[in-house]
C-alpha cells in the first residue's frame, strides 16, 4: 500500500496491509506527504476497527470506578447518592444492586448518563 492507491480498509487483509505501510510511516515528519499518508492510513485503521471490534458496554460498576478515579472521588463521595458507606463497599463489590433512586442521584454526580449506568451504552460514547 502506498500513497498512490489508498482504499478503504473492508477485511483483514486490508487491514493488515495498512499497519504494515503505517510501520514504515510513522514518524515521518510533520508536514510531508509521507506524514500525510501515515494520518489518513490512521484514521482509515481507526474506522475499521472501530467499525468491525466495537465496545461492548461497560459494566455500570466499572463505569462507576472509571470516572471516580477520573474526578478523584473516594467511596465516602457517594454516600449522598448510595446512603451509607457501607451501602456504597456493597455496590463497588458488586454485592448489591444498584437501584433506581441511586442511579438518578449518581447520574449527576459522576457527570455519567443515565444510559452508562444501567449499562446500555460504552463509557467512551457517554464522553
Amino acid at each position: 500500500m502506498s500513497a498512490d492507491n489508498i482504499k478503504p480498509i473492508r477485511s483483514r487483509e486490508d487491514l493488515n496491509a495498512a499497519l504494515e505501510r503505517l510501520n514504515v510511516l510513522f514518524g515521518s515528519q510533520v508536514g510531508t506527504a509521507e506524514a500525510d499518508e501515515c494520518e489518513i492510513l490512521m484514521a482509515l485503521v481507526e474506522h475499521y476497527e472501530d467499525r468491525s471490534y466495537p465496545d461492548p458496554p461497560l459494566d455500570p460498576i466499572e463505569a462507576i470506578k472509571v470516572r471516580m478515579l477520573e474526578l478523584g472521588l473516594k467511596q465516602r463521595d457517594l454516600v449522598p447518592a448510595i446512603g451509607n458507606v457501607t451501602g456504597v463497599s456493597l455496590i463497588l463489590s458488586g454485592k448489591r444492586q444498584l437501584t433506581v433512586s441511586m442511579i438518578r442521584k449518581l447520574s449527576p454526580l459522576l457527570k455519567l448518563p443515565i444510559s452508562v449506568l444501567v449499562g446500555e451504552v460504552p463509557l467512551e460514547e457517554a464522553s
